[in-house]
């Protein structure tokens, strides 16, 4: 199947090229969430990667596509901070120097973990996208190779890894609940998914807060939508006018899109602590909170929940447990 630009065999040889970096991540079985369901729900746990997030994957498998020349010249991205963190990590791994611009909306330990890996960061403007500018202009001020944080071929099948181990862990499966940003983990998973059966529901969840993939699918093309506050930080910013990708991919193989509030991305957060002993972030928890409060109508029989992340600060996480626990 060819994911207009990106193939199943891109998958496959994603999955040997990050073997060494990535780990497979365990799926499972929420007692809880399938009896309010009436279906078996299972969770997949990216939020158990050694970055704390599913970042690793894409990272890892375009960073280790680069040649000789590109690794010795270094690289740089821009981040809301997950795949920063997977940048800084895999370039540490690799020897190669790593700059990662943000902006200045991004929460502290996100930006302390980056430095902590050896990555030079770069804080710039109050905007995703004010961060980007800054980036293109240091790529070309210092010869640097530009790591895409969704829109690539190569970052995209490193996520597409995860449909593969879901086919191994849950063959039955028949509805894949993903959050949803700039697309790159979602494309590459409903890339997988729909090769293995057309069948498979995929649906991918944003907050309500400037949903931009889904502004940009009801308008048919890339949208720009201004920033705001929200606890699914890892999923702010735009997808890129010029999106070459990921836009099309879940266009092509994503079934639905629905939308989750703050309170219920705060209280998915409560719940998977409560009953699962899992620490997941806001962006990490919004698939979570689209099954938990019905944003998603009509679950199949086996449905797997993405966790995407777990990166928050202590004190939100305590903030909300003392909010919404019992």
């Amino acid at each position: 199947m060819d994911g207009l630009g990106v193939t199943l065999r891109d998958v496959y040889l994603a999955r040997r090229r990050i073997d060494r970096l990535a780990v497979r991540t365990p799926v499972i079985g929420s007692e809880v969430l399938s009896a309010d369901a009436g279906s078996t729900v299972f969770l997949k746990l990216e939020n158990v990667q050694c970055t704390g997030s599913f970042k690793i994957r894409g990272a890892a498998n375009r960073l280790g596509a680069l040649s000789v020349e590109e690794r010795s010249r270094g690289v740089i991205t821009v981040s809301s901070g997950n795949h920063g963190r997977a940048v800084a990590h895999v370039a540490r791994e690799m020897g190669i120097r790593a700059v990662v611009c943000m902006s200045t909306r991004v929460p502290a330990n996100k930006v302390e973990s980056i430095r902590r890996r050896g990555a030079e960061v770069v804080l710039h403007g109050e905007s995703y996208d004010a961060a980007e500018r800054r980036a293109v202009e240091l790529q070309r001020e210092e010869g640097l190779t530009m790591i895409p944080p969704f829109d690539d071929p190569l970052i995209i099948a490193g996520q597409g890894t995860i449909g593969l181990e879901l086919l191994d862990d849950v063959p039955e499966l028949d509805t894949v609940v993903v959050p949803l940003s700039g697309g790159g983990l979602l494309s590459g998973i409903a890339l997988v998914l729909k090769a293995a059966d057309p069948s498979i529901r995929t649906i991918g969840v944003s907050m309500a807060r400037a949903p931009v993939m889904v502004h940009s699918l009801r308008a048919g093309h890339p949208v720009t939508v201004k920033e705001e506050p929200t606890l699914a930080d890892a999923l702010a910013g735009g997808i890129g006018l010029e999106n070459k990708y990921t836009f099309s991919m879940i266009q092509a193989y994503v079934d639905e899109t629905a939308l989750v509030t703050e309170e219920e991305i705060a209280k998915a957060m409560a719940f998977a602590f409560e009953h699962h002993h899992l620490v997941i972030e806001g962006g990490g928890a919004v698939a979570l909170a689209a099954v938990l409060f019905n944003r998603v109508p009509q679950l199949g029989r086996q449905v797997v929940v993405l966790l995407s992340g777990g990166n928050v600060e202590a004190p939100m996480l305590l903030e909300i447990l003392q909010r919404f626990q019992p």
